[in-house]
C-alpha cells in the first residue's frame, strides 16, 4: 500500500484482495500486532460520527496506540488555521492522522504536507474504510469477493468507493439512481478502465427492479448526506421510487443480503422490515469496520515504521 489511504484507487486489484484476506485474519485473531505502541494518532472529525469514531479509537487502542480526538469546534480546520499549517503542526506531535472531512481536497492537502500516514475516514468523494469493512462482510457471507452488488439511491461517496472496489475485484456493480444523481464521472470512468483489466461489469440503470434482479447484495444509503440537509425535502421527492422495501425484494434472488452503511433514515431509503429483517447483515457490516480499520492501519504503519 501507499503511505496514505485516501481512495480505493490507492489499491491495486491484488492489494484489494490481499487487504480483505488480511482483514479476515485480523478478525479471527490470527494477527497479533501492537505496532502502535508508544504512538499517537490524531482523529480529526469535521462531521459527527458513531461507527467511524468508536471503531477507529478502539482500533488504535487495540494496536497499542493512543488516539487524540479533534472535533471541528476544536480546530476549525481551514478557518481558524489553514489545512497546511494544522497538518504540519500535527506531524511534529503525532504519528498518523485519521480525518473525517467535508472536502476530499482537504485530505489531499494534508497528505501533501506531511510524511506520516493520512487515512480517509470519510470525504464528500469517497468512504474507502467503510467499503473495506463492507467487502469483509461480503467475503464472510458468501466466501467470495466477486459478487453482484446493486446500489439503490444517490451516487454518493459510498457508491463511488463501492463501484471502484467492485471493479478491482472483478464483480458486477449496478447502481439504480435518478438522472443527475450518478456516481462521480471521473471515478466512473476509472471504474470502467479498471474493469477492462479485471473483467468487472459496472453499469448505471434507472429502475431499481432492473438493478436487483440478479443481485447477491443490495446496498442503500441515505438520500441526503451530511452537508446536504437543505436538499432533504427535494431529494425525498426525487428518490421516492428508490426505496428498498419488501416489494423491491420480490424482484431479487431469494439469497440476497441487505447492506447499509448507517445511520439510516428509516422509512425513507429503507423500511424497518428490511433493515431489521432476515436478509439484513447491517450489524455485521458495522462490526467489521473495526477489524478492517485495524488491518488498514497495520498495513500502512508496517510500511512506515
Amino acid at each position: 500500500m501507499k503511505k496514505d489511504f485516501l481512495s480505493i484507487l490507492d489499491l491495486s486489484a491484488e492489494e484489494a484482495k490481499e487487504l480483505l484476506e488480511f482483514s479476515l485474519k485480523v478478525k479471527k485473531g490470527k494477527i497479533k500486532d501492537r505496532l502502535l505502541e508508544d504512538k499517537v494518532i490524531a482523529l480529526i472529525f469535521e462531521k459527527p460520527s458513531l461507527r467511524t469514531r468508536v471503531t477507529f479509537e478502539r482500533a488504535v487502542y487495540d494496536l497499542g496506540g493512543k488516539p487524540i480526538y479533534l472535533s471541528n469546534t476544536d480546530i476549525k480546520l481551514g478557518q481558524r488555521e489553514s489545512v497546511k499549517d494544522v497538518s504540519r503542526n500535527l506531524e511534529k506531535w503525532v504519528d498518523g492522522i485519521v480525518a473525517r472531512v467535508f472536502s476530499h481536497s482537504t485530505l489531499i492537502e494534508m497528505s501533501q504536507n506531511v510524511r506520516i500516514p493520512v487515512i480517509n475516514a470519510l470525504s464528500d468523494l469517497e468512504h474507502p474504510c467503510q467499503i473495506i469493512g463492507d467487502y469483509l462482510t461480503i467475503l464472510e457471507k458468501s466466501g467470495n469477493t466477486k459478487v453482484n452488488l446493486s446500489f439503490i439511491g444517490d451516487g454518493n461517496n459510498v457508491a463511488n468507493s463501492l463501484m471502484l472496489m467492485t471493479a478491482l475485484l472483478g464483480g458486477k456493480f449496478t447502481i439504480a439512481c435518478p438522472e443527475g444523481f450518478e456516481p462521480d464521472k471521473n471515478l466512473f470512468n476509472s471504474a470502467l478502465e479498471i474493469s477492462k483489466k479485471t473483467g468487472a461489469n459496472v453499469q448505471i440503470v434507472r429502475d431499481p427492479k432492473d438493478a436487483v434482479k440478479d443481485a447477491d447484495f443490495i446496498y442503500t444509503d441515505v438520500w441526503a448526506s451530511m452537508g446536504q440537509e437543505q436538499e432533504a425535502e427535494k431529494r425525498k421527492q426525487v428518490f421516492k421510487n428508490y426505496k428498498v422495501d419488501f416489494e423491491l425484494l420480490k424482484y431479487a434472488p431469494s439469497h440476497v443480503s441487505i447492506l447499509h452503511c448507517l445511520p439510516a433514515h428509516r422509512g425513507e431509503e429503507i423500511t424497518d422490515e428490511v433493515l431489521d429483517g432476515p436478509h439484513s447483515i447491517v450489524l455485521d457490516q458495522a462490526e467489521n469496520r473495526l477489524h478492517s480499520e485495524k488491518a488498514i492501519i497495520i498495513k500502512l504503519f508496517r510500511n512506515m515504521y
